[in-house]
């Protein structure tokens, strides 16, 4: 047992050493790169690869998955709300006064390349010519019409999406609602066999584009803290931020939960609140909401065990997720970001670069600070609350009468007789949105719709309605024309325009 120890503290020097290399040999390379910044860059640059160098470190530190299976455990009864129960203590008179403590942040470093489309994926058109973000504008300006209120809008963007999404914003500068800005950090890529960064200098256009990426959402709390705008924002008396994805078209102002931030049953306010729905099939990845170690705590498929992957995708024992709807005290991010007390688990990104080179991205994700907050509470909100357009076949139903349109939100269409959203999976012609585009003459009527799969070369005319379960399948070098006014009703169609009962 001695040699065993021996060898074993043998072994710990040894890696300790070759993380002191490793350690060094990033900092050289940084200070490297911060050398070629621009004296107007000069700050910024410094503070992003300050907090790049503090990842990496932790990340040298910390391997495989970072949880512990064995001390999982069901989070506490109370410790996640029924919405129900939050909606049924209904809404104070002076709604107004409690909205005007809010800043809405919506995410929108993202750009719409997994959709075929350039530049930032907030300005993809989701319904009737509107984007993400003039929904979002319109659902806040209608909140201040409405209750004659200041509810600003605050967006985090990335290095990728500021410039872009700057031109844009000029088009609001008539409507009701101030809007801020603030930049993700810029963080380099780094190789994947020696560690060590890409890029040879600060730049990011041109062949230097591939080098830098923005850190995930996590990196919401440093940089909304770095930009200046959190002090300000307090010191015009916000209290809370809503945030959001800016794809998840069900991420609305939700007054019942403000007021009970606001005004807590029991006088004790929250510091961070989660919005968590069921899991259906299709959610089997998402982080969960557990108990660990005393605190509500954020777990990720990728945190996982291999051993308990399947485990943790079960449906029985994780029956919710995060819907990364999360309502947070801006005085708490300040204390928390004062003290470098947030603490994030690291995810490990990998990539390959279009030359074939591998490269690993440090990301970490913003509801995974949950644990770092004061009395932190899960609340499990209706699935309609949940509505994020990744894919094209996500566009088909919100693009279709299974929603109306009102005041910029999206409600499930009264006519639909059960609540639940039909399962569509489009094809690979279909994943560019002008593929797409260019494949629907119409949108078709899906308010009888449980399921649709469509593959291969497959064009819709005007007017088609799908009720049931509707499956259309073009073999390879065919292709079917759904006609005009067509009425699917639990059909296969397959080969070239064979229609069957399913």
């Amino acid at each position: 047992d001695l040699s065993k120890a021996m060898s074993q503290a043998g072994t710990s020097q040894f890696q300790e050493v070759i993380r002191q290399e490793l350690e060094y040999s990033m900092k050289v390379e940084l200070d490297k790169i911060l050398a070629t910044a621009p004296s107007n860059e000069l700050q910024h640059t410094k503070k992003d690869l300050e907090g790049f160098k503090k990842l990496f470190h932790r990340f040298l530190q910390e391997k495989g998955p970072s949880v512990d299976w064995g001390k999982i455990q069901r989070p506490p009864e109370d410790s996640i709300q029924p919405y129900e129960k939050i909606k049924a203590r209904g809404l104070p008179d002076n709604i107004a006064s409690v909205l005007n403590k809010l800043v809405v942040v919506k995410l929108n470093g993202g750009l719409g390349t997994s959709m075929g489309c350039k530049g930032p994926k907030s300005l993809i058109g989701v319904r009737n010519e509107n984007t993400f973000l003039d929904l979002t504008v319109q659902q806040i300006e209608h909140l201040n019409k409405t209750y004659n209120t200041d509810v600003p809008l605050v967006l985090m963007n990335s290095f990728n999406t500021d410039d872009d999404t700057k031109k844009i914003l000029q088009k609001y500068s008539h409507s009701r609602v101030k809007i801020y800005t603030f930049n993700q950090s810029r963080y380099p890529r780094i190789n994947k066999e020696t560690l060590l960064p890409i890029a040879k200098d600060v730049s990011y256009s041109g062949e230097n584009t591939e080098c830098w990426y923005p850190p995930g959402h996590g990196d919401i709390y440093a940089s909304f803290y770095n930009s200046g705008l959190l002090d300000n924002l307090i010191a015009e008396g916000k209290e809370y931020i809503f945030v959001s994805n800016i794809d998840n078209l069900g991420a609305t102002v939700d007054l019942y939960i403000l007021n009970h931030l606001m005004n807590p049953p029991n006088g004790k306010r929250c510091e961070f609140v989660m919005e968590v729905t069921n899991k259906t099939r299709a959610d089997v990845k998402g982080g969960t909401l557990t108990q660990y170690e005393n605190k509500l705590r954020l777990v990720e498929i990728a945190q996982v065990p291999r051993a308990h992957v399947d485990e943790f995708k079960s449906v029985s024992k994780f029956k919710i997720f995060n819907t990364n709807n999360l309502w947070i005290a801006l005085s708490a991010i300040k204390r928390l970001q004062e003290k470098n007390a947030i603490d994030m688990e690291i995810i490990v990104n990998p990539k390959t670069l279009d030359g074939g080179l591998n490269v690993i991205q440090l990301e970490t994700a913003v509801g995974a600070a949950i644990k770092s907050f004061e009395n932190s509470l899960g609340i499990n909100v209706p699935r309609s609350r949940f509505l994020p357009v990744k894919t094209t076949s996500d566009l088909l139903l919100v693009m279709s009468n299974l929603y109306s349109l009102n005041a910029g939100s999206l409600t499930m269409s009264e006519k639909r007789e059960f609540p639940t959203v039909p399962l569509v999976k489009l094809g690979s012609s279909f994943t560019k949105v002008q593929d797409y585009l260019r494949r629907f003459e119409s949108i078709p009527d899906m308010l009888e719709l449980d399921h649709l799969t469509v593959s291969g070369d497959v064009t819709f005319g005007k007017n088609v309605s799908l009720k049931g379960t509707v499956i259309i399948i073009a073999n390879h070098g065919d292709r079917i024309d759904i006609p005009a006014g067509a009425v699917l009703e639990n059909k296969i169609v397959s080969g070239n325009l064979r229609i069957l009962d399913h």
